[in-house]
């Protein structure tokens, strides 16, 4: 098998940093996307989409979506469970891995691509007041993550998962975004924190 890979792309480094906290080893084929390697015909063909990172197996099957790709990682390598353990724990891991995704990260990413000037020929048509608009989602989300995190160590409870993956991911990339952590969220950047001092968040 072999992972397409966008080097420091959010949802490809999402993919690296799970495998890494697996302890597995993919051969990458790394894709230039500052030169828009994405939209190329070999990207093209196997994902119509455009987009990375993208996993081809050994009999040409192809998947894509970064929790997709690393469903299939889980599925094969089940230890440590990064999609938590149980039906309580799976249910929890679920909630907060589409809440930190569907409105942290999407409204980090929108704000990022309808506003940065390097994002004009990616994001078409770029819409800067819907970038706009979504910094003070994000910020808003935030503060409701930090309650959580009072008595949580981890965004699932007591335990590292893909949630905390995605987490971290939409921090860094709150960064190019222009949005900083508000300083009344001191339990998001213990987590933040904690979450970069692992090995895994430099993959």
């Amino acid at each position: 098998m072999k992972l397409f890979d966008g080097g420091r792309a959010p949802n490809p480094r999402r993919v690296r940093v799970f495998l890494a906290e697996k302890g597995i080893e993919v051969p990458l084929v790394p894709v230039d996307m500052g030169a828009m390697g994405h939209r190329g015909a070999e990207i093209t063909a196997k994902n119509p989409l455009q987009r990375l990172p993208v996993l081809e197996l050994d009999d040409g099957t192809v998947l894509t979506e970064s929790v997709a790709i690393c469903r299939y990682f889980e599925e094969l390598h089940p230890e440590p469970a990064l999609f938590g353990r149980g039906a309580l724990g799976k249910a929890l891991v679920e909630m907060w891995q589409r809440r930190i995704e569907l409105v942290l990260y999407a409204a980090v990413a929108h704000a990022f691509r309808h506003t940065h000037p390097a994002m004009k020929e990616w994001e078409v048509p770029q819409v800067p007041e819907w970038g706009e608009a979504n910094r003070p989602k994000a910020i808003e989300f935030l503060r409701i993550l930090d309650r959580h995190l009072q008595d949580n160590q981890f965004a699932a409870g007591d335990f590292f998962s893909i949630a905390d993956i995605t987490g971290m991911i939409a921090l860094d990339f709150m960064k190019p975004a222009r949005i900083t952590i508000p300083e009344d969220c001191p339990s998001v950047l213990r987590w933040y924190a904690a979450l970069k001092a692992r090995p895994s968040a430099t993959a």
